[in-house]
């Protein structure tokens, strides 16, 4: 495995062990809540296991964050507001192939996070969890290829330059069709419920 992939699921391990003692869920708790076993948890927790994005996503919907932030550092008042390429963490998921990179600037205090995905051909990503604790408004610009994007029951086919708005609140699919590599970059905020149930 790379140097790098290893920090980053280092980085995730970190990342889900704090926002779970943040938010007071024991892993017991947080696997009843999420529908992931307790023993998968507590591997992703000691960077022994390489998750799926959709594990990985309904992780996040149970802690009121975006699948961004999983892979995000703490936020930090004396972060810098510029993200230079090589600060931009990557990650594939071992599942689809795909490949995801955080662009904004890490631990910089902000409402907005964006990424840019690459979707292999062929490649479908699911997202299954529709009940979140956050409310997460999401846009999709494509910026090559085309993919078609299933929000509950409804596909979109999209083409590049096409821009799609969504809240994050049903199951949501990602599938490239063709024989070619789309790319596309993800806008999104989140807002917190005004109550979350444990």
């Amino acid at each position: 495995m790379e140097p790098a992939t290893r920090a980053l699921e280092h980085r995730v391990a970190a990342r889900l062990r704090q926002l779970r003692a943040d938010q007071g869920f024991t892993l017991d708790g947080l696997a009843k809540q999420s529908g992931v076993s307790r023993s998968m948890i507590s591997l992703i927790e000691r960077a022994e296991s390489s998750p799926t994005a959709s594990v990985l996503d309904k992780l996040a919907a149970s802690l009121g964050v975006t699948l961004a932030a999983l892979f995000a550092e703490q936020e930090r008042s004396d972060a810098v507001p510029l993200a230079r390429r090589a600060d931009q963490p990557e990650w594939r998921d071992p599942a689809t192939n795909y490949l995801r990179r955080n662009l904004s600037p890490p631990a910089f205090p902000s409402p907005i996070e964006l990424v840019e995905v690459v979707l292999p051909p062929r490649a479908r990503v699911a997202y299954d969890t529709a009940s979140r604790f956050s409310i997460v408004e999401q846009q999709i610009w494509l910026l090559a290829g085309d993919i078609e994007v299933t929000v509950g029951d409804h596909i979109h086919r999209l083409a590049a330059g096409d821009c799609l708005a969504m809240p994050v609140d049903r199951p949501i699919s990602f599938h490239n069709p063709t024989t070619e590599a789309a790319r596309y970059l993800v806008a999104l905020t989140t807002a917190t419920r005004s109550s979350s149930p444990r």
